[in-house]
């Protein structure tokens, strides 16, 4: 099963490491963007309780950035190779399991949600930032870079349109990307819009890279909350293969 999921991920990163370049610059343009609007513009003018907004935003931005990272590096490309090059029936006949298949694919793009996460971090220390690092900081970025290439996964394999994925990450992803604690806390809002967005996994990977680099610790419930999203969403992407396979 190792090998399977090692020469399923080995051929992700031989396109990866064609495109690196490439790949390492089109990541740097959001993020600059995004320091440079709510580090150095807003975030002069709004005082939060870190003292530092930079500080304060720079974690939600990792969070945000390895959400949909991880999600495009599956969703897409997976979903192209199922609806239109026909690529993912070379796996669906090779001797793989749709288990090793599966978790090659979203190492795939946990890894590049890694390598776009150390840009962010790279680029927020030359803006000034100043965050505590931690293994338990990298694990909470592998964990929402797992949660959600699990997701890109489901996504590839039950949307069945180019314009459907589109309106996937406009209707799910985008209000993630700005209501679970990225760029503000969600304190100020009613109550029942605070429990629905303690539901989404992007609200604790934020909370959780927020307490860390700020010398805390993060809440339990935010680590268990990704390692069950990851679990469920690992099932359903075995099923949605078995599926294909029939």
């Amino acid at each position: 099963m190792l090998q399977d999921i090692a020469t399923v991920f080995w051929r992700d990163w031989i396109v990866l490491q064609r495109r690196l370049g490439t790949f390492i610059f089109s990541r740097m343009i959001t993020p600059v963007l995004y320091l440079i609007a709510f580090g150095w513009g807003v975030g002069r003018s709004v005082q939060v309780s870190q003292g530092n907004y930079l500080d304060y935003i720079v974690p939600g931005i990792l969070a945000l950035n390895s959400m949909n990272i991880s999600f495009n590096s599956v969703a897409s490309p997976l979903n192209m190779s199922r609806l239109y090059h026909k690529t993912l029936e070379e796996y669906l006949v090779a001797p793989v399991s749709s288990l090793s298949f599966i978790i090659g694919k979203v190492l795939a793009g946990t890894l590049r949600g890694l390598i776009s996460s150390l840009i962010i971090i790279v680029l927020a220390y030359v803006f000034g930032a100043r965050l505590q690092m931690t293994v338990l900081f990298w694990l909470i970025i592998v964990l929402n870079c797992l949660v959600f290439a699990s997701l890109g996964f489901v996504a590839a394999m039950l949307i069945n349109s180019h314009e459907d994925m589109g309106n996937f990450s406009t209707y799910v992803l985008l209000p993630m990307s700005f209501l679970c604690a990225t760029f503000f806390s969600i304190d100020k809002l009613p109550v029942l819009v605070q429990w629905l967005l303690q539901l989404l996994p992007l609200t604790h990977a934020s909370h959780a890279l927020r307490a860390i680099s700020s010398g805390g610790e993060p809440a339990a419930i935010s680590v268990l909350v990704l390692l069950i999203y990851i679990g469920v969403l690992l099932a359903i992407s075995v099923w949605t293969m078995e599926k294909v396979r029939e």
